[in-house]
């Protein structure tokens, strides 16, 4: 049995042995979820397993189910049902629930009032934070334009007037508070007001970055060369984040015949494009979650609160023609008219293209987007690592072990640490290992004039070499 040739394009889909007459809260639960999400499929008369066991009466079976979604369901969700004939005479039933637009839909039976969602393959209450959502859905609002709990009055917004006189030429006028959805027409402050203002008081809108030492977070000789812990309004995280990933990568340069061509390590405009991503389409009414940049040798992780807004996967989609949705559409406006974002179309592919124009691209390195239900991954990769792991590729531990014999234990921690990062810093390796900068020069000296380690590159972009 070919589940995928019943259920045609619906990706969420459940099986039932049977219709429980006694139990209809066991299968309207799913009918809610569905109707709450993308919609989905139940198919009635086929085994977890996938064996065809049939149903003894599917026309009265067909009749009970309709008559339990009028009764028992609030508000009343666009379903199809149809009968499906095996070749060997067993039938089925095909329940597809289309994706609602009057959210959130209620099962209404045993004197309850309980909506569903689905998390993974299974049909869950909704927590507090999805009904929220569910209700902004149904009413067609957005978190970004409800008002906010705080006073114009006590906000400054002093970051979004000067970037927009800076990347425009333009002046901001005091009419554009409203204009631009930070006030409403009484003058209260929305939401998107209290994210844009410089001290934002909604505190779950910071960023943690942090950059990783190694491949990923396992405990080493140094777990973290460097982390943050960013607060304040959109516009300022988005510039101290940059800020973050620039101070953590690195330039590489290559020559040509008539002069040498830039390479860094994460494209400038794919990660402006991410960070924007993270903030604009985050979802705020995941409280006590926040926006993390994982930098690591090999790659930049950006994760965000709150999957897709449609509730679709993006790993099944094709990016390339993903159609553009806002979250949050009030922020997304306001990061156009700053200049930071475009409204046409999505920032994926934008985010793509600008790795392909790269020297250094191949398809290996193609970034990668991955949602679930409350979360969102983006993964940009290094375009210098190979190029650093070449370097480092031979220093093995028997390698380290050859060269150390003719060091101090100072310098055998050096080398490890150089090792494991090869663009580490003096000041970084003092820290590291509780010394002065001025012990670590010498050590550094030595282990130059030993051939043990070389300095290749400039001092802001250069890196070390174990030979």
């Amino acid at each position: 049995m070919c589940i995928k040739k019943l259920i045609g394009e619906t990706s969420e889909y459940e099986k039932k042995e049977m219709l429980e007459i006694k139990k209809p809260k066991s299968w309207l639960k799913s009918v809610s979820a569905f109707a709450n999400g993308i919609g989905g499929t139940l198919i009635f008369g086929i085994s977890d397993s996938d064996t065809i066991i049939g149903l003894s009466d599917a026309k009265r079976d067909a009749e009970i189910i309709s008559e339990q979604i009028k009764t028992k369901l609030d508000p009343i969700p666009e379903v199809n049902l149809r009968f499906h004939a095996t070749e060997d005479g067993k039938e089925l039933i095909i329940l597809q629930v289309a994706q609602g637009k009057e959210t959130p839909y209620y099962y209404i039976g045993d004197g309850n009032r309980q909506t569903f969602i689905r998390i993974g393959n299974e049909s869950v209450p909704a927590d507090r934070s999805s009904m929220k959502r569910l209700v902004l859905k149904g009413c067609g609002s957005s978190f970004d334009s409800m008002l906010s709990q705080y006073k114009f009055q006590n906000m400054s917004f002093s970051k979004v007037r000067s970037v927009y006189k800076q990347r425009t030429s333009i002046d901001f006028e005091d009419s554009d508070y409203a204009s631009w959805g930070i006030i409403d027409e009484h003058g209260e402050l929305t939401n998107a007001g209290a994210l844009l203002a410089d001290e934002s008081p909604i505190k779950h809108s910071r960023i943690f970055c942090t950059r990783w030492n190694g491949l990923d977070k396992a405990p080493g000789l140094m777990e973290a060369i460097d982390d943050n812990e960013l607060t304040g309004g959109l516009v300022n995280l988005l510039q101290q984040a940059t800020d973050f990933v620039n101070k953590n990568s690195r330039k590489a340069w290559m020559k040509t015949s008539d002069g040498r061509i830039e390479m860094p390590d994460y494209p400038e405009r794919a990660t402006l494009e991410t960070i924007v991503n993270a903030l604009i389409h985050r979802d705020y009414l995941e409280y006590g979650s926040e926006v993390h940049i994982d930098m690591f040798d090999d790659r930049m992780e950006i994760y965000s609160p709150g999957g897709m807004p449609d509730g679709t996967k993006v790993q099944e989609i094709d990016l390339l023609t993903i159609p553009s949705k806002r979250r949050n559409p009030i922020i997304a406006d306001i990061f156009n008219r700053l200049k930071y974002m475009d409204r046409r179309g999505s920032g994926f592919k934008k985010i793509i293209e600008d790795y392909k124009t790269y020297e250094s691209f191949s398809n290996g390195l193609v970034p990668q987007f991955k949602s679930e239900t409350n979360s969102f991954f983006i993964t940009l990769w290094n375009l210098n690592y190979p190029a650093t792991k070449d370097v480092t590729k031979d220093v093995t531990k028997d390698v380290t072990k050859d060269v150390t014999k003719d060091v101090t234990k100072e310098q055998k921690q050096v080398i490890l640490l150089i090792k494991e990062n090869p663009i580490i810093t003096t000041n970084q390796i003092a820290n590291q290992l509780n010394l002065s900068q001025r012990q670590i020069l010498r050590h550094i000296k030595e282990l130059t004039t030993l051939g043990i380690i070389k300095r290749e590159g400039g001092r802001k972009t250069g890196f070390w070499v174990i030979k």
